[in-house]
């Protein structure tokens, strides 16, 4: 028998087809028969992995570099690293990428910390840090000179990049790349003694300077920084590159599958002659998937921070912002980031998702699990004549209509109420398809409440209405009307007496251009339009609403009560996402 179909130990469809060669031992397919079918090329390769005892547990790793908040592409790579681990019952490292000081602050690390755990992870043990094997990454560097296989350079970062050469014309030797060992571990030395300005010299591999992977042409190891680091203070005035760092942190802490976006594919040759050419304890593997890319949208972290430095948003959590604390603040929940992740799936191709399908998943999540509320954006007075002035009644309105368990909410219902001002039109000759609102003369229920109807309009000396006068039909609340009568539609209002003043931000896209990172001219298609505030009268229970806490305002769209501003004194509440997706007809 050649090969062996294991039936029975899998769910169904799950079976393995696997040679005699490679038969799985008894942990592995325990460990495999309990988990889903794979959904995605890095998942099939964990699974034969795991089949074959190449590894017998999974370790993954977020690796963010702390010089800015994390974007809705970290989203991805997050769910997908921690997701890893959770379905294979392995652990997930966080580890900083923490190598240069320059850009690198505190404030970005608990940033990111945060966001990971909102999006509902937690690592493994303590947040580790490349900053935690710099000792450790010395002595290999200090290995690599013994070796023969690492130099000090002291071209400058112009002749460097000349000598480099480029995709069509091969590198050549620096004049210093043949210097003896003893010479390369004096000048080492004196670069961690300080003795070298910045940009005078660095640390290099010797590996080809002939090879069509420019990132094997004596990459750096080593440069100097005269800077402070976060985590290590002025211990160090020379820090390791990201390529010398990253797969050794690796190895170190017994990274199985170390998962990257693509445009690290190429330096994945590198990362395998570091791991090759030093002791180090492990050996990891790493693999590639396509990064999310979303049109009308910006994930350069250059390019963001210079958003916030100029003042074009208000910070790196500004509700436009496409950061995962600027989504949270907007409203968008941590279960729609994590729902549109799997929507979109792991790729080995790059491709631009339409933000559409992002906007898709925050509209699916709320619809299904925010409150409603009512709020009136362009206040128009009604008044009920045949209401007493002195009179309140006490209307009940479901938190949810398809959530009973969520309870119920009191509306009280006045003289005088606001609706909306394009919720009534003198018109009478608009058909009922077209205007299902009040119109002069007919009728039309109040969410929740009465029907009424409309008898007569105040109007202001420029032939400005200012108020509707109506009478509400005794015995509509949760009724049908007398036969008769038939009201157009149903419309949202708020008492004029206790409704609250809020303040609303109507958010939309940042950018009006379909791709605009591609343009160093990004800034010149930023929407003016892309907050707007204006003044609401809201249900006054909404003055209670806890920050980040989410309601769909009837007829209107998805809000969120602002982490930060919003108060029982004065209401705050950013728009998340309209009810119906409108930008194509805008553009």
């Amino acid at each position: 028998m050649d090969d062996v179909t294991l039936n029975g130990l899998f769910p169904v469809g799950v079976a393995l087809r696997l040679s005699r060669q490679s038969i799985p031992t008894i942990d592995a397919l325990v460990t495999m028969s309990s988990i889903e079918k794979s959904s995605n090329f890095i998942e099939q390769i964990i699974e034969t992995d795991l089949a074959e005892g190449r590894v017998k547990a999974i370790h993954t790793r977020f690796p963010p570099e702390p010089n800015g908040f994390l974007h809705i592409g970290h989203v991805t790579s997050i769910c997908l690293n921690f997701g890893l681990a959770e379905k294979y019952q392995g652990t997930c490292n966080l580890r900083f990428d923490d190598t240069n000081p320059e850009k690198e602050e505190q404030v970005y690390v608990d940033a990111i910390k945060e966001d990971v755990r909102w999006l509902g992870f937690q690592w493994e043990g303590a947040a580790r840090y490349a900053s935690d094997y710099f000792d450790k990454l010395y002595q290999w560097a200090l290995y690599l000179i013994k070796e023969g296989k690492a130099y000090v350079d002291h071209q400058d970062a112009g002749m460097m990049a000349k000598t480099r050469g480029d995709f069509t014309t091969p590198g050549t030797n620096s004049p210093y790349r043949d210097a003896s060992i003893e010479v390369n571990l004096a000048e080492f030395e004196k670069m961690r003694a300080g003795e070298y300005e910045e940009g005078c010299c660095s640390l290099r591999a010797k590996i080809d300077m002939q090879s069509g992977n420019m990132n094997l042409r004596d990459p750096i190891l080593y440069r100097i920084r005269k800077q402070a680091h976060h985590q290590t203070g002025d211990q160090w005035c020379i820090y390791p590159s990201y390529d010398f760092a990253h797969g050794q942190g690796d190895a170190i802490e017994g990274v199985t599958h170390s998962v990257c976006t693509l445009e690290f594919q190429d330096h994945r040759p590198l990362y395998e002659w570091f791991l090759a050419n030093l002791p180090v304890p492990h050996q990891p593997k790493q693999y590639e998937f396509a990064r999310t890319n979303l049109n009308y949208t910006i994930t350069s972290k250059r390019k963001l921070k210079k958003l916030v430095e100029e003042g074009v948003v208000s910070g790196w959590d500004d509700p436009r912002m496409p950061t995962i604390s600027g989504f949270r603040r907007r409203g968008y929940t941590a279960s729609a980031l994590r729902k549109f992740s799997a929507m979109i799936g792991v790729s080995r191709t790059d491709s631009v998702v339409d933000v559409s399908m992002l906007e898709h998943a925050i509209r699916d999540d709320l619809n299904a699990h925010a409150c409603r509320a009512m709020a009136v954006l362009q206040p128009l007075k009604l008044v009920i004549t045949n209401l007493p002035a002195d009179e309140v009644q006490e209307m009940v309105a479901a938190e949810h209509p398809n959530k009973p368990e969520q309870g119920q909410r009191k509306l009280p219902f006045t003289r005088e109420l606001f609706i909306d001002r394009s919720d009534f039109t003198e018109n009478t000759t608009l058909s009922r398809k077209k205007f299902k609102r009040l119109v002069f003369g007919e009728y039309v229920r109040l969410r929740s409440a009465y029907v009424i109807k409309a008898d007569d309009v105040i109007k202001d000396d420029a032939g400005e209405i200012i108020e509707v006068h109506a009478s509400y039909v005794p015995n509509t609340v949760g009724k049908n009307p007398p036969e008769g009568i038939r009201p157009r539609g149903v419309i949202h209002w708020v008492s004029a007496s206790y409704g609250r003043k809020a303040m609303l931000r109507l958010y939309d896209r940042l950018f009006t251009h379909e791709a605009p990172g591609r343009s160093e001219d990004f800034m010149s298609y930023v929407n003016p339009n892309s907050c707007v505030e204006c003044q609401a009268l809201v249900e006054p229970g909404l003055a209670a609403a806890l920050p980040e806490q989410s309601f769909q305002f009837e007829r209107e769209g998805y809000f969120v009560a602002d982490r930060y501003d919003h108060s029982p004194e004065y209401p705050v509440f950013n728009l998340t996402i309209g009810l119906k997706d409108t930008w194509t007809k805008k553009v």
